[in-house]
């Protein structure tokens, strides 16, 4: 029960790795206000996340597109009206976007892709940070995602978007040094959601002969558990993850499970950053 007495929003908390969160935060103690574009799924997750609600606890819900700022405002005032305060903001809502060849991509739907993962978070962070700074408190997680630290052709509205997420992280971190506030980014593993059908869906004439066997390969294995995301997000919500704060943080391959024992090593290095690769890093002396 990390999160006793802590209030949350989970934005894309409807389906997928926001659910899951959502109920993890529930089966810690926390409050959890939930939203997504569609209300019959939200009805259906909040129905599943009150199952795993104590009497005492509250499970929100609204209809909310995140990147229009008049929705959102609508979505964070119903909240803190409900809650009294907000401790934690998860950023989740994304979307894939187009798959395909850069040059056949329809403008619009990348643009789309970049204004619900990118700007989306933008507008619900610059709404909840005067919040959380005058609480002195927040824990704010953004969900990056494949293509963030390495190409990923054929996907490169959702790459794009998600690495423009650390760095926006890395920033705002900074910028919130000594408020309080911790700002991370988490890349959860390659989940089996709605994207995953949809780059089956695309084909290998569309997603690339490799990513398409790559998501053939994890439909039949079952894919990244969305449950070690959502202990992550957990666990950097909680006091373990205060402190710790301008990071990317891997679900599924870093032992963060201790960071909070290494608080000191990561505000001293840049470790879990993105940062660029100079001659002398690979042995190497160009002059």
């Amino acid at each position: 029960m990390r999160l006793t007495g802590r209030n949350a929003i989970v934005t894309g908390g409807s389906t997928g790795l926001g659910l899951s969160i959502a109920a993890a935060f529930l089966s810690n103690g926390a409050n959890v206000a939930i939203c997504g574009r569609e209300e019959s799924t939200l009805a259906v997750a909040v129905k599943h996340l009150n199952d795993h609600a104590a009497a005492s606890q509250q499970v929100l819900s609204m209809t909310c597109d995140v990147s229009e700022p008049d929705a959102v405002n609508r979505f964070v005032t119903h909240c803190t009206d409900q809650f009294g305060r907000i401790d934690i903001l998860i950023n989740n809502a994304g979307v894939l976007g187009p798959i395909g060849n850069i040059e056949d991509l329809d403008l619009n739907l990348w643009r789309r892709t970049c204004e619900v993962n990118l700007y989306g978070v933008v507008v619900t962070t610059q709404r909840l940070i005067p919040h959380m700074k005058a609480n002195g408190y927040g824990k704010i997680i953004n969900i990056s995602g494949g293509g963030a630290t390495s190409p990923r052709p054929f996907f490169s509205a959702y790459a794009a978007s998600k690495a423009a997420v650390v760095r926006l992280t890395e920033t705002i971190a900074v910028e919130l040094n000594g408020t309080g506030i911790d700002v991370n980014a988490i890349a959860p593993g390659a989940l089996n959601t709605r994207m995953l059908a949809q780059t089956l869906e695309a084909g290998p004439e569309r997603a690339g002969g490799a990513q398409f066997a790559q998501a053939l390969k994890q439909s039949e294995t079952g894919g990244n558990s969305p449950e070690d995301a959502a202990e992550l997000c957990v666990y950097l919500a909680s006091a373990c993850g205060d402190g710790i704060t301008g990071r990317l943080i891997s679900a599924v391959w870093d032992p963060w499970i201790s960071l909070d024992q290494r608080r000191e090593d990561l505000s001293t290095t840049d470790i879990y950053t993105l940062r660029r690769i100079v001659p002398e890093d690979r042995g190497k002396s160009w002059k």
